[in-house]
């Protein structure tokens, strides 16, 4: 990557009302995680916050609170499963202020937390958003009109990222929901189109499907969430088609009316969708919309151009390994950088740029990053997809097993889980894992590590693992590539 030289002032300080040895852009994971390390390694740290406490989009309005509510949603779903093993409950009250202010206190407790963090750490934490007004100096507009212009010999922009909002649709109507408005709870529609079957779309259809909403999901390709293998999609599918009203694929929103009565939402099938899917459904009534379709990055919103660093079309910025900027004094980290957006992948990058800031040798150089979709059934995959390993011509080997011959899984009564690991054909090093069923997203992390570690399938296989339990599932499955496995019966090849 081609780089600026750096046009540093003689005393960039003097006219600032504060100077930072870093200055992070950005309180989400990824950057009150890059201010605490950098503040470990002795630096004089300044954090630039937009929201009024720290955490940024995911602590305040995206990964925490959305989970505590898909807990909630978990408990009513299985309480009403249970009916038919024997276990009658009454029909659930839903107090929605009581289930908002638990939510809320949720995200207070971690708030909260990292104040304290901070604190601790004297990390010097400004509100209001920032803009670059030079190589070395950012200034901070707050919400009351005051600004405040803080200079620094290091910045690192964990920018994050915002809601994509479609045209044609009325957004200044309450009844238009995005992530952010979704998870604020003031009210359960009885009818509820979600737009976009991707992760975040699908998870929020889950909450308020289990709040007693009638949910609707249409996705303009022709599948649910991309980017998973479909194999470990169809049980999500073949549950939530048991459940919602209708699930739409290779479908667009074309238009959105707003009146007294609804939102009457007009649809047309997708350009290059399945001719099987037909025509487009009709126009239908909703009392709620929920757009869900993705999230861009905020690179376009921070003033890049003042400190000369390069921003490419759909906003983002490119870095090093080292999360450096064309601007060698500017790092950047998480959603600013590129896909995957998520906010693990973020912290991991955060402390690779707060340690180069630092002067250490630091380099971000993950193998795998897990991706998670917290549904039900959880669908989670870390490392090279079944999909991915055929379009790029990999000789790679499968190791199934079907959750259907696991005692635990049948204790639960959720046996439609599945694991699935790849291993290469010659060497038998792990190459992707997924996983479908309740706690994906918790089993995955061995998945992760044994890619990082270069495990091979003997090294799963042999690890001994608690029975019943599902984590065992990677040991079978491990154990299904190698030709070991005593659970299931499989005819020997040849």
């Amino acid at each position: 990557m081609a780089r600026t030289e750096e046009i540093r002032p003689e005393r960039p300080w003097a006219k600032a009302d504060l100077h930072a040895e870093v200055l992070v852009l950005g309180s989400g994971p990824g950057g009150y995680t890059a201010a605490f390390r950098a503040a470990d390694l002795g630096k004089k740290v300044v954090l630039v916050e937009r929201y009024p406490t720290l955490g940024g989009v995911c602590l305040n309005v995206g990964c925490i609170p959305s989970k505590a509510l898909l807990h909630a949603a978990k408990v009513i779903d299985e309480a009403a499963e249970m009916a038919e093993r024997g276990v009658r409950f009454g029909r659930p009250e839903i107090d929605l202020d009581a289930l908002r202010s638990w939510k809320d206190s949720v995200v207070a407790k971690l708030t909260k937390g990292l104040s304290a963090l901070a604190a601790r750490r004297n990390v010097t934490v400004v509100r209001g958003t920032g803009t670059f007004a030079s190589p070395h100096t950012l200034e901070v507009a707050a919400e009351d009109g005051g600004r405040t212009k803080v200079s620094f010999d290091s910045a690192i922009v964990a920018a994050g990222s915002r809601v994509v909002e479609l045209p044609g649709i009325p957004w200044d109507d309450p009844r238009v929901l995005d992530s952010t408005r979704a998870l604020e709870l003031r009210e359960v529609p009885k009818r509820l189109l979600v737009v976009g079957g991707g992760i975040i779309g699908l998870e929020l259809a889950g909450v308020f499907s289990a709040l007693g909403s009638e949910v609707t999901v249409v996705e303009l390709l022709d599948r649910l969430m991309a980017g998973a293998d479909a194999d470990l999609v169809k049980p999500l599918r073949k549950r939530l088609e048991g459940r919602y009203a209708a699930i739409h694929l290779a479908t667009k929103v074309s238009k959105v009316e707003a009146g007294k009565k609804g939102l009457r939402v007009h649809f047309e099938r997708a350009a290059g969708g399945s001719s099987k899917a037909g025509a487009a459904p009709e126009p239908r009534l909703f009392d709620a919309v929920l757009v869900a379709v993705g999230r861009r990055p905020n690179g376009d919103r921070i003033g890049a151009e003042a400190a000369g660093v390069e921003v490419d079309e759909q906003g983002f910025l490119r870095v090093d390994r080292r999360q450096r900027t064309n601007v060698p004094h500017v790092y950047a980290i998480g959603d600013v950088v590129g896909a995957p957006l998520l906010a693990h992948k973020a912290s991991h990058q955060g402390k690779v740029a707060a340690e180069v800031a630092a002067g250490e040798r630091s380099a971000f150089d993950a193998r795998a990053i897990p991706s998670v979709a917290y549904t039900d059934p959880e669908v989670a995959w870390v490392g090279l997809t079944e999909e991915e390993a055929k379009a790029e011509g990999v000789a790679y080997g499968k190791g199934t097993f079907p959750w259907s011959a696991s005692g635990r899984a049948l204790g639960l009564g959720r046996d439609e889980g599945t694991t699935k690991l790849l291993f290469d054909q010659a060497s038998g090093r792990l190459l992707g894992a997924g996983i479908v069923g309740p706690n994906a997203g918790d089993l995955i992390a061995e998945a992760a590590l044994a890619l990082e570690m270069g495990a091979v399938a003997a090294d799963l296989g042999l690890t001994i693992h608690p029975h019943p339990t599902l984590s065992e599932t990677l040991a079978f499955a491990a154990e299904a590539f190698e030709g070991t496995l005593t659970e299931l019966y499989k005819p020997r090849k040849g």
